[in-house]
């Protein structure tokens, strides 16, 4: 069954039906809109995935709830809770649903304001734009100027740059020896992977692949496993699994390292986070 349909005030509404005829579609009507801004509603089943994709809008993707992972050619994206990732226009991306996804986007000409990030990239959500998106999302496509939903919309475009940006993108190497590596981490993540045995793998000196491995993703071997090891543990512990559980499976001594990695990386310990990721926005409704 199809889960796109157009409501009577002119948008989208994206279902658990929801197909990759109907995300073609979606983006087709996207395409014909005018005006500098639109909000959308999507409801999508766990472990959906969309296509790759690219549109001329820029792309606020916000998880209201659920875990979503966005890959672009850059690397791989995870949006927890309260969160959302900016796609600048044209990037070509791909999105996999980890749980029931409720996403509210934002779609963004590029030229609508100055100073729009240039690159993709997670940010956290205040409760002012969490409220702003919730309510953007009922009001119709290109409001006339001056009314009130104009004036929602404008503050959206407003906020964009000002959003704090988080540390959950994972860049990816292009070179297919690192890459694979990489790959087979985020497969057993563990903090006892060592810049020897990976060198070894690669067939690589010490130096060289240090050099070459920050040459491709732009971080040190140990930073990148630290961001790894958070994109398997965020989806665990937005399930609800126990920090302790998480903690050993990920190969981590102790839960009090796992939390002070955790802490270094999000600024808060996984409890806290959390708890603040669940708080209910002012109208969570679709």
């Amino acid at each position: 069954m199809s889960g796109f349909a157009i409501t009577s005030s002119g948008l989208p509404v994206a279902s658990s039906g929801w197909t990759d005829e109907d995300h073609r579609r979606q983006i087709a009507w996207l395409e014909g809109l005018g005006g500098a801004i639109v909000a959308l509603a999507s409801e999508y089943p766990a472990e959906h995935r969309v296509p790759p994709h690219r549109h001329s809008r820029a792309q606020l993707l916000y998880a209201l709830s659920g875990v979503v992972v966005v890959t672009t050619v850059d690397g791989r994206w995870m949006v927890p809770p309260d969160h959302a990732l900016w796609v600048p226009a044209e990037t070509e991306h791909s999105v996999i649903m980890r749980g029931r996804v409720s996403m509210r986007s934002v779609y963004v000409r590029p030229e609508a304001i100055a100073d729009l990030p240039t690159r993709s990239r997670v940010v956290g959500f205040t409760d002012l734009m969490r409220s702003l998106v919730v309510e953007a999302v009922k009001l119709p496509p290109a409001p006339a100027p001056g009314t009130r939903s104009a004036l929602v919309m404008a503050l959206i475009l407003d906020e964009i740059p000002r959003l704090p940006e988080r540390p959950l993108g994972l860049p990816f190497p292009a070179d297919e020896r690192l890459a694979a590596l990489c790959n087979a981490f985020l497969d057993a993540p563990s903090p006892r992977a060592t810049i020897d045995a990976w060198a070894d793998s690669a067939a690589m000196s010490r130096r060289a692949f240090t050099r070459a491995f920050r040459r491709e993703t732009g971080l040190s071997l140990s930073a990148w496993r630290q961001q790894a090891s958070l994109f398997a543990a965020l989806p665990r512990l937005a399930g609800g699994e126990p920090v302790t559980s998480v903690a050993l499976d990920l190969g981590y001594d102790s839960v009090a390292a796992f939390t002070t990695m955790f802490r270094r990386m999000l600024g808060a310990p996984p409890s806290r986070y959390l708890r603040e990721s669940r708080q209910p926005a002012a109208d969570g409704s679709a």
